[in-house]
């Protein structure tokens, strides 16, 4: 019997793939340094994730497939720990609990696993802060709506134009890029920019004692 096999990719230049990726990935985080309202943002966000927690509220992160995994990422660094020792924050990824993402998925809609979250454990002054690269997921809208209706903070993270996030979260940081890809490398960056903030606002020597 013989094996059919694919066309040939022999020839395909994958350093000149790789070259061309690492280049798109720099020129959106040299875009995000040109946009001097963006860099504003995050240091504002930065700080009102600061202010949540010394006043003792909790931050909840969430997202679906990669931006899942950034919620994670991010909650990690500030439970754990980024560049400074010190304790753990009350972080939450709300996309660790498959019983409960699976029983609100199949018992009520896949658009209501964050929300019922949010609505469950928020409370007023809590941050809810939602990831999604298109900035139109469903499930992503209704937690923040329901973070907004509780009183939380609402966050945004997002890609060029921010989709209906931008108009619904208080603060949306909208990477300048319509490509997925880019558009999560980026949130990664400001993921660690946040975590830094809040690590040097809550934690650096002269502060230390505040918390």
């Amino acid at each position: 019997m013989t094996t059919k096999r694919g066309p040939s990719i022999t020839h395909f230049d994958f350093e000149l793939l790789a070259r061309q990726r690492i280049e798109e990935s720099i020129a959106v985080k040299k875009a995000l340094l040109e946009v001097g309202a963006i860099i504003s943002l995050v240091v504002e966000v930065g700080h009102c994730l600061t202010a949540a927690l010394r006043d003792g509220h909790h931050l909840f992160l969430f997202g679906n497939g990669g931006s899942a995994a950034d919620a994670e990422h991010i909650a990690a660094e500030l439970v754990g720990k980024f560049k400074l020792e010190r304790r753990g924050l009350p972080v939450h990824a709300l996309t660790l609990n498959t019983a409960s993402l699976t029983a609100i998925g199949n018992d009520y809609s896949f658009d209501l696993v964050f929300a019922r979250q949010v609505d469950a454990m928020g409370t007023r002054g809590d941050v809810a802060i939602g990831i999604s690269t298109s900035g139109n997921s469903r499930n992503i809208l209704s937690a923040i709506e329901t973070a907004n209706e509780k009183g939380l903070i609402s966050v945004g993270l997002t890609g060029r134009g921010g989709g209906k996030l931008k108009a619904l979260a208080e603060h949306c940081i909208c990477v300048p890029s319509d490509d997925t890809a880019r558009v999560q490398e980026a949130h990664m960056v400001v993921g660690h920019l946040l975590a830094e903030i809040v690590e040097i606002d809550l934690f650096s020597q002269q502060d230390r004692t505040l918390i």
